[in-house]
């Protein structure tokens, strides 16, 4: 854009109109290009790419912890940012949480169940009532789509005790 104002300043404010509007149409069509990329992405379940060194963890509890219900779960993450589910940003994502080591496919979006919670709304921690016994729990960190990254971004498997 600040190319077409020094042009037009040369050419003369007539020429700025023509050149402003060809700056817009192609800013519409490189939108265009994302939206179609986006809806392909999700089409064939293609994995978006992590950046470079992130990781996901559990900050509490602390693994082998034995804990009263329910049980708070925070989540952490560095390396990369938390977005909704649905909005498409670099290097964002929003958290999952398996409970109970589930059996879980990452070529496909995660499927929401009472072991696989989703957090699309962008959610740093959670409360989760857990009978009493051994349990386990992980982070898988995804995208946009709810489909895990590729390499996928999973944190430590914990085992706490529920009293």
């Amino acid at each position: 854009m600040r190319n077409a104002i020094a042009l037009a300043l040369t050419l003369g404010m007539g020429t700025f109109s023509t050149l402003a509007a060809s700056d817009t149409m192609e800013a519409i069509k490189e939108a265009a290009r994302q939206q179609a990329g986006s809806k392909i992405a999700e089409k064939l379940n293609i994995p978006s790419t992590p950046a470079a060194g992130s990781r996901v963890y559990i900050v509490s509890p602390a693994d082998g912890a034995t804990i009263s219900g329910p049980v708070t779960v925070v989540f952490g993450l560095s390396g990369m940012g938390v977005a909704p589910a649905g909005t498409q940003v670099e290097n964002t994502g929003h958290h999952h949480l398996l409970i109970d080591d589930p059996t879980v496919d990452y070529s496909v979006p995660l499927p929401a169940s009472k072991q696989l919670i989703h957090f699309g709304g962008g959610q740093t921690e959670t409360t989760v009532t857990l009978a009493p016994g051994t349990h386990t729990l992980q982070l898988v960190f995804a995208d946009w789509k709810h489909q895990s990254f590729n390499p996928t971004l999973t944190s430590e498997k914990i085992t706490i005790t529920v009293e």
